[in-house]
């Protein structure tokens, strides 16, 4: 199976069995052996909106234009439906792979239905030996941060998000506990395993021409060098113990079309423990420049004056006899106004408390259940909380 949906599996320890994340349809081609995967989910989504103030980067929902409270959809959850192509071979003493994948939508909100662009969120080749790592070039998930979502149990699930079909996935904890990592190109080196360390650090496509999202004045960020992120992993097990600590960081030197220049950074550490049915995690970031929900969203006034955030999750599972597993996460993400900022309708802080179910039907196939509490604070004094119910399944092969 491709390395990241396993590592999406096997990271966040929720409905699948140990054997599935071994699924895949594995072909012998000549020198090559190639590995078709991926996922089929939809979730019926019902939403309740309490309140319709208007918060900039609130992730609460609000009630729409006619007053209305309840909204209701069916979509793809966090992990989008999937399909990817792995090719692995050694030659000359090389390990060698491609993985090019692609990510169709369930529905949209248009008469036809059938108006949503597929994803591309892949096309990257690799080559190394485990003696002296594996050098990554091409389209993949960001270094920064990838362990929180690989970790978030509403990966399997929906987590917060519009109630509302149509969108290309629900938002789990992004925004709400972690940074979205993206899928960016990028040149990455992977260094050999040392009993359990292993680190990455790559330069990243710097993504010209990105909208710097609410900030009036700032249009454009024109990133004059490749972005910097990395990653350090220690994983231990022990007969029916193990875990991974992780630490993190990314820089990126952005200049606006207003002329407006200066550096974002972000810095994480996280650890994610499972003993017997147990599983803990646990998980903080910090930026300056770095805003929240993806990297650079109002990260800046428009001025260019930097604004601090920093979030994180906490989050624990058990499995129960019957297999399903039980979890609960609270997550949250915070914005500083600047130096030069005072109260705005800018948000303060966006909070998520999930509840969820996930048992595993079959093998592959997994039932899922959430509850989800947003709630949206701006610095002014305003206020939104909405929530969200969700069930569905989720099928990997």
């Amino acid at each position: 199976m491709n390395k990241n949906i396993k590592l999406a599996v096997a990271g966040a320890v929720l409905a699948m069995s140990a054997s599935a994340a071994n699924a895949g349809i594995i072909i012998p081609a000549g020198d090559w052996t190639l590995d078709v995967n991926g996922n089929v989910n939809a979730y019926a989504i019902f939403g309740k909106a309490k309140d319709g103030n208007d918060i900039v980067g609130g992730l609460a929902n609000k009630k729409d234009g006619a007053s209305e409270s309840n909204g209701q959809g069916i979509n793809t959850g966090l992990l989008p439906a999937w399909i990817g192509f792995t090719g692995n071979t050694r030659q000359n003493d090389t390990d060698v792979s491609f993985t090019i994948s692609m990510q169709p939508n369930v529905s949209d909100n248009a008469i036809s239905g059938d108006v949503k662009v597929p994803l591309f969120r892949q096309a990257n080749l690799t080559f190394g030996d485990k003696s002296w790592g594996s050098i990554k070039l091409g389209k993949d998930i960001g270094i920064f941060a990838s362990n929180a979502i690989l970790n978030d149990m509403t990966l399997l699930g929906v987590g917060a998000g519009n109630a509302l079909s149509g969108g290309s996935t629900t938002l789990g904890g992004i925004g709400t506990g972690y940074i979205y990592a993206g899928w960016k190109g990028q040149v990455a080196y992977t260094t050999p395993n040392f009993n359990g360390f292993q680190a990455t650090v790559g330069l990243v496509n710097p993504n010209q021409g990105v909208t710097e999202n609410g900030v009036t004045g700032v249009t454009s960020l024109n990133q004059d060098r490749f972005g910097l992120e990395g990653q350090a992993n220690y994983a231990f097990a022990a007969d029916n113990f193990s875990g991974k600590i992780w630490v993190g960081g990314a820089s990126y030197k952005v200049k606006s079309t207003s002329a407006i220049e200066y550096t974002a950074t972000a810095a994480d550490i996280g650890a994610t423990i499972n003993a017997g049915n147990v599983g803990l995690t646990g998980y903080y970031y910090a930026g300056e420049g770095a805003g929240s929900y993806i990297f650079h969203s109002r990260g800046v006034d428009a001025n260019g004056k930097k604004r601090d955030s920093d979030g994180g999750y906490l989050q624990a599972t058990y499995i129960l006899p019957t297999k399903t597993k039980m979890g609960i996460a609270y997550g949250t993400s915070r914005l500083d106004p600047s130096s030069a900022e005072t109260a705005t309708s800018l948000f303060k802080e966006n909070e998520r408390t999930t509840f969820g179910l996930y048992h595993p039907l079959t093998k592959h196939l997994n039932l899922v259940a959430e509850y989800n509490n947003i709630e949206s604070k701006s610095h002014s004094g305003l206020k939104n909380t909405s929530q969200t119910g969700s069930f569905g399944a989720i099928l990997f092969f």
